[in-house]
């Protein structure tokens, strides 16, 4: 049935195609955070195995709340390695150690390059393509991911 919530069919799916991206980019960070959890090593061990869990936690639920969003205007969320892959403005891969150090400086600039492509696209889903729920709900992404930095910047 189609979705009938007063957003366009032109900036529904423009909406979605930029929801896309994000969903990409949290997926991406989502795996990296698991590889850190895994990877771990050094005298910090647990301290961080434990942080990095509790981040790829909170990644997993911004993911799903990507993605139902997603469904929510009436389109499918990508849903492929492929495709994240594709869609990110992430690299996959990280030049730092397997160190506490290497992986929370690799993460933190992961979060704030998140932080910086939300921030830029606010104003654009409310104005461009009439969709304040929309332009709400990544506020709301952006300050969650704000606060991962935050803690992860304090370990540095």
């Amino acid at each position: 049935m189609k979705t009938n919530i007063g957003l366009s069919d032109k900036n529904s799916q423009e909406v979605t195609n930029e929801l896309a991206k994000i969903l990409a980019d949290e997926y991406v960070l989502y795996t990296k955070t698991r590889n850190a959890h895994w990877n771990i090593e050094g005298p910090d061990f647990y301290y961080n195995h434990k942080l990095f869990e509790t981040q790829f936690e909170q990644l997993d639920e911004f993911i799903d709340k990507v993605a139902e969003r997603i469904r929510s205007i009436g389109h499918y969320a990508p849903a492929t390695l492929a495709s994240f892959i594709s869609l990110t403005h992430l690299t996959e891969l990280s030049s730092e150690k397997n160190t506490s150090q290497g992986f929370i400086k690799a993460l933190l600039s992961d979060h704030e390059s998140i932080i910086i492509e939300l921030r830029e696209n606010i104003q654009r889903f409310a104005k461009d393509f009439q969709d304040q729920g929309t332009s709400d709900f990544i506020t709301g992404l952006m300050e969650e991911h704000e606060k991962m930095a935050w803690f992860l910047r304090a370990h540095l």
